[in-house]
This record gives structure tokens, C-alpha cells and sequence, in this order.
């Protein structure tokens, strides 16, 4: 929900909030795959002792920070998919099959009784930003059967020839947004409300709003959004590289150091993320453990001042604000702030600058955590990952560690971030995430 800055009339956050019914909408069950654990258990257990889910992968003569990755090892694809769904695993992606993973622990999680809920009253929201097949490799052996060796010396013909027996007949299956949702949909069962978003970074989030209005607006039962991506191939790690969003890796698997003042960049990964919904009343009617719950949400996109594609100045002020507006919570609720933390130079000092921004200088200093060293960047799932992180620590009394953290820079002298897990009594964080050209996206989350 866009709010305009200086604007007289109300805000599309109020006006919604006084059209709809108080209905609470929380979190029954997740689903978890990274580079840090194939599992709920196995992310969780390695985040509380702060390891990384990054790894060096060495590739010959490939510059050297397109060999350090958040790679996903050892997956496997659920074992109880229906034979009439079988043939068609193999249109699946990487990212996707990844999202059926953790949509199907999701769902275990929750265990609700499916019988009692028609599939039309069950709603998916998709969020993916799959990479996979950016890189056209399948073309790579026919141009180089056409050329003879030497581009300038193509021939078209052969061209024609050699792709047409090489080209993947699944390439654009593999490669649209929704990729998985057919397939999740019908493997599930939630036929739905429903719809794909492909913001990158912030759409995870996206996702997991539209899940949760579901349940409020009285259109489904239960709801899921699920959250996935790849985006470690080779030529998205190029285009990214080109960019300056990535780490040289010069420290390596350390590299990754968000907030830190020496941060030069992030590492990319890969992995899936899955979050099942009910209304409070339903969830305890059934006795369903109850992990969170959604407070308010806020959408906003903000637009450099330069004539660069560059980070605006406070990304994610706007989205942050309206988020905590729709929560109704003081700042000194909140135990912790997450950004985005990308770890570029100019990002995360976009996003402290928003917190700044939002928080007053004569208030308690606001407690920062930034998560993607843990795993590497994830993508479209790296928000509902990180979600899920924050929930499970703030669940322990603990507000996590910012990992490979040593410095800030001098400006934020005032923001509290540890390299290590700290205590905390309160039940409240904010979590935000943004994606290039200032599309930012915040949730505020409490936790029993």
C-alpha cells in the first residue's frame, strides 16, 4: 500500500484498516530449505550457533567470487507425489523444486485437517525469482558447433540446425514466474484465492500480505505463501557482478559482512521458504500451536532524487512507517529491526538511514539484525526466511547476531548491532526488505 508523503487525505493504510474486520491472522506452520539446513530443525540448529550456509565451490579460471555461493546440497522432492503428477516434476525448476520442499514441511507444521477445509477456501500466493535458466547454456555447444571456433565466422544455418537439436523442450516451462504453482496447487490442494508475484527481493513479503488479507477479508480458511529462487548460474553472478551488488570475496566465506563498514557486496544462494496462515479463532478452535502473528504491513516505493538507478536516500522509511501504523505498536515494542541488509555499500546505509529516520534520537537505541550471512542472499526468498529466522529467535528471548559483524560506520553510531545473539523480553520485530529502484516492504511480527 503506497502512502504519499505530505499527502492530507487518509492513507490507504487507514482506509483499509476501517474497512475490514479485526480478524488476527497467524502463523500455524513453516517450511524452511537453505544452504544452512534442508529442514526447519536443521536451519534453526546452525542459526542459533551462527554458521554459515556459504560455501566455495571451485571452477577452474572463473573469477573468484563467482565460486563462493549459499548452494543447497542434498535436497529431495517429497516422497508422497501422486503418479498423476509425476511426469511432471521435470518442468520444474531448481527454486521450484526447492518451494515444494518447504511448502510441504510448511504444511506437516501446521497439520490441519484438510478434510474440514474445501480446496476452495485454501489460498497460495507464490513468490519466486528463479535464475536458472538465465544463462541459455544449452546454446553454448550449438554456437560453438556453428562457428567453427570463431563468432566472426557463423553460420546460420548450422545455427538453426544445432540449437533446434539441442534447445531444452522445457525451457520456458522452467522459466516463467510460476513455475511452480500449478503443480504446488494441485500437489496441496489449494485451489483458491490465489496469485504469482516476481518483485525479487520484496516479494516474498508481497506473498505473505496477500496470504494474510485472505484470511482477514473472509475469502479462505487457511492460507500459504510460498517463497523461493536460484540465482548462482552463472550469467545472473556476471549481470549482478556488473552491477556492484557482489562481494570480490576476498575474505571468503566471511565476505558477506552486512552493516559492517568494510562490506563490499553480498554472496547469492539459493533456497525456499513457506509460511501457512489461519485466522486466530480457527487456529485455536483446532489446539494448532500458534507461532506468530501478523501485525501490519506496509508497501511503499521510493525514487532516487539522482538521475541514476542508484538507492534512494531512506529506501524503506516510507514502508516501514506504515507498517508500524497498521500494528498500532510504540517503537519501544519492537526488540529488533531486520533489514534487508544486503550488504552493499550504498544499501545498507539506505536502509540505517531509514531506521534512523523512523526511530527519535532521544528514544532507547534501536536494536539492528541483519541475516543473509547465515544463508547468502536468497532472493525472492530471502524476506520470508528471514521472517521465519526472527521469529524462531525472538521465540528463544534472543534478538540474533548479525554474522561476520565487527564495525559500523561512524553515522550509526547510534543503532545497537551485535555480531552475537543478545537477550531480549520483547515480543515484537520488524522485518523489511527492498528490491533495486526503491520497492521496499515491511511487516511488523509478534511472537506469544
Amino acid at each position: 500500500m503506497l502512502r504519499n508523503k505530505g499527502s492530507s487525505s487518509k492513507s490507504l493504510q487507514e482506509i483499509w484498516r476501517c474497512s475490514m474486520p479485526s480478524t488476527e491472522v497467524v502463523v500455524t506452520g513453516m517450511g524452511l530449505v537453505s544452504p544452512l539446513g534442508l529442514n526447519l530443525t536443521q536451519n534453526w540448529e546452525n542459526f542459533q550457533a551462527q554458521k554459515t550456509g556459504i560455501g566455495h565451490f571451485p571452477a577452474g579460471d572463473r573469477p573468484v567470487f563467482t565460486q563462493y555461493l549459499g548452494r543447497v546440497g542434498g535436497a529431495e522432492l517429497p516422497a508422497d507425489i501422486p503418479g498423476k503428477l509425476a511426469n511432471q516434476v521435470r518442468f520444474l525448476s531448481q527454486g521450484s523444486r526447492l518451494g515444494l520442499g518447504a511448502a510441504r514441511e510448511a504444511l506437516a507444521h501446521a497439520a490441519p485437517d484438510l478434510n474440514r477445509i474445501p480446496p476452495g477456501r485454501r489460498a497460495l500466493y507464490l513468490a519466486s525469482g528463479d535464475l536458472t535458466q538465465v544463462g541459455y547454456a544449452f546454446l553454448y555447444p550449438a554456437m560453438a558447433e556453428s562457428t567453427s571456433g570463431k563468432f566472426e565466422q557463423i553460420d546460420s544455418e548450422r545455427l538453426n540446425e544445432a540449437t533446434l537439436a539441442r534447445v531444452n523442450p522445457f525451457f520456458l516451462l522452467e522459466s516463467i514466474a510460476n513455475n511452480l504453482f500449478s503443480f504446488a496447487s494441485a500437489y496441496l490442494s489449494f485451489m483458491g484465492t490465489n496469485t504469482s508475484v516476481a518483485s525479487l527481493s520484496p516479494c516474498g513479503a508481497h506473498a505473505l500480505e496477500l496470504a494474510a488479507r485472505s484470511i482477514q477479508d473472509g475469502h479462505a480458511d487457511i492460507a500459504m505463501a510460498i517463497a523461493c529462487g536460484s540465482w548462482i548460474n552463472e550469467v545472473p553472478l556476471l549481470e549482478m557482478s556488473g552491477l556492484g551488488l557482489l562481494s570480490r570475496c576476498r575474505q571468503g566465506v566471511a565476505s558477506f559482512r552486512p552493516l559492517d563498514r568494510r562490506r563490499d557486496g553480498f554472496i547469492p544462494g539459493e533456497g525456499a521458504a513457506a509460511l501457512v496462515l489461519e485466522s486466530a479463532e480457527n487456529a485455536r478452535e483446532r489446539g494448532a500451536p500458534i507461532y506468530a502473528s501478523l501485525r501490519g504491513f506496509g508497501n511503499a516505493t521510493t525514487v532516487s532524487e539522482t538521475d541514476s538507478w542508484s538507492v534512494p536516500e531512506r529506501v524503506s522509511e516510507q514502508s516501514m512507517r506504515a507498517a508500524i501504523e497498521e500494528a498500532g505498536c510504540d517503537l519501544s515494542d519492537l526488540a529488533f529491526w531486520c533489514p534487508h541488509g544486503s550488504g552493499t555499500v550504498k544499501g545498507d546505509r539506505s536502509e540505517l538511514h531509514s531506521i534512523m529516520a523512523v526511530t527519535s534520537p532521544h528514544s532507547e537505541p534501536p536494536r539492528v539484525s541483519a541475516l543473509k550471512a547465515y544463508t547468502a542472499h536468497l532472493g525472492a526468498a530471502s524476506d520470508l526466511a528471514e521472517i521465519i529466522f526472527c521469529t524462531q529467535a525472538l521465540t528463544q528471548h534472543l534478538v540474533p547476531g548479525t554474522l561476520n559483524f565487527q564495525d559500523a560506520d561512524a553515522e550509526f553510531a547510534r543503532l545497537v548491532i551485535a555480531a552475537h545473539h543478545q537477550r531480549t523480553d520483547k515480543r515484537l520485530f520488524l522485518s523489511t526488505s527492498y528490491g533495486l529502484l526503491g520497492q521496499s516492504s515491511s511487516v511488523v511480527v509478534r511472537v506469544p
